[in-house]
């Protein structure tokens, strides 16, 4: 088996998808929990990409129990467990759930008693190499806050003290993005470690409880964070997760900065757009003159949120700042993009509007912190 010789990570390389749900229920609670998840399986079955799935009891501790499922690709799966018909079929779990944990592979190979395999016979965009990791998990929440609100949302953000960054043995913070367009926030981080032990030692820390409780009169979706199920959906709904990632084989310039550029899709091409601008960053980290030295995407229903660590201005050269370099790529970006959303309306193929858009889609940095020993 070959590594690729980059860091990456992709939703997008056609691979199925092995989907391993871990959960700990309370006790007494199993046949409540049976009862909701047959209600789950029945609406999931019906999922387009939804291959199977399975239910399985611990034989050690019956509390705990072990949902896993198969997809034909990440998308599909992505774009179901991002939905809000997810968010409502899933509720009836919750006060059966002491915890969850949820994790998402690629199946690289299998072996299966001789018959012919779907993955050794994938299609050429389906995954051929294992992928070289880099020890950090990458994940966004975004929501929008009142129109009018934007600069005092903005002085709360960019105001708050760190938390400790050493979470536990494993696990670190490693650095955390912050940015706005208009009256959207977008805050990206990034784990060394274990994701959800991160996000739960963040949310713990009285510094950070503050400024969300500071924030809650301000923003357009309502929340108790004092109430589990309140604090559920609102971070289930925020969550905006990272479908691509990757760096360039080649040492870091000193001189990187980092921009996030805001892609509003057309109604229901949101995955589409993630896919485009993953591929030309793919493209982009093969290309020693490309000023782009890494990127993540982030995609959730019509949003589409890109990070690019990037040599130089990023004006510099607006087409590689906004993933569009080659032939055909900005008339594929404006098939896609809802241009009226963002204030960029008619063909992209001109110097005006390509520079226009990127003026437009360049976020508000308002915090970028590394913590000190990363």
């Amino acid at each position: 088996m070959t590594v690729s010789a980059r860091v990456s990570q992709s939703a997008f390389d056609g691979s199925r998808l092995r989907v391993i749900l871990l959960l700990d229920l309370y006790e007494g609670a199993q046949q409540q929990f049976l009862e909701a998840y047959e209600l789950m399986r029945k609406q999931v079955a019906a999922v387009p990409g939804h291959i199977s799935d399975q239910l399985c009891q611990s034989i050690e501790n019956p509390s705990q129990w072990l949902i896993t499922s198969e997809w034909e690709s990440a998308p599909p799966f992505l774009a179901w467990v991002n939905s809000e018909e997810h968010v409502e079929v899933v509720k009836p779990m919750h006060s059966c759930v002491r915890d969850t944990r949820s994790m998402r592979y690629s199946v690289l190979r299998e072996t299966g008693g001789g018959r012919p395999l779907a993955q050794d016979t994938a299609r050429a965009d389906h995954q051929v190499a294992a992928r070289e990791g880099d020890g950090v998990a990458r994940h966004a929440l975004t929501f929008t806050v009142k129109p009018g609100s934007e600069s005092k949302v903005a002085e709360l953000l960019a105001g708050y003290d760190s938390p400790r960054a050493q979470v536990d043995e494993n696990t670190r913070l490693r650095r955390t993005s912050l940015f706005m367009h208009g009256n959207r926030v977008v805050r990206a981080v990034e784990v060394e470690g274990d994701l959800l032990a991160a996000l739960r030692h963040v949310a713990r820390q009285p510094e950070v409880r503050a400024v969300e409780e500071a924030l809650n009169p301000y923003l357009e979706q309502d929340r108790d964070l004092t109430d589990p199920e309140s604090a559920r959906v609102f971070f289930t709904r925020a969550a905006l997760p990272a479908v691509h990632h990757v760096v360039a084989d080649r040492p870091a310039p000193a001189d990187l900065r980092r921009h996030a550029l805001y892609y509003p899709a057309k109604e229901g091409r949101g995955m589409d757009l993630a896919r485009l601008l993953a591929h030309q960053d793919a493209t982009a980290a093969d290309d020693p003159d490309s000023p782009v030295h890494g990127s993540t995407v982030f995609h959730r229903d019509d949003i589409v949120v890109r990070l690019v660590d990037i040599t130089g201005d990023v004006d510099l050269d607006p087409a590689a700042s906004l993933g569009l370099k080659g032939p055909g790529k900005a008339e594929e970006l404006e098939a896609l993009l809802d241009g009226a959303a963002i204030g960029v309306e008619g063909a992209l193929t001109t110097d005006r509007n390509l520079n226009r858009l990127l003026s437009h889609a360049d976020m508000l940095p308002v915090t970028d912190r590394t913590s000190a020993d990363s």
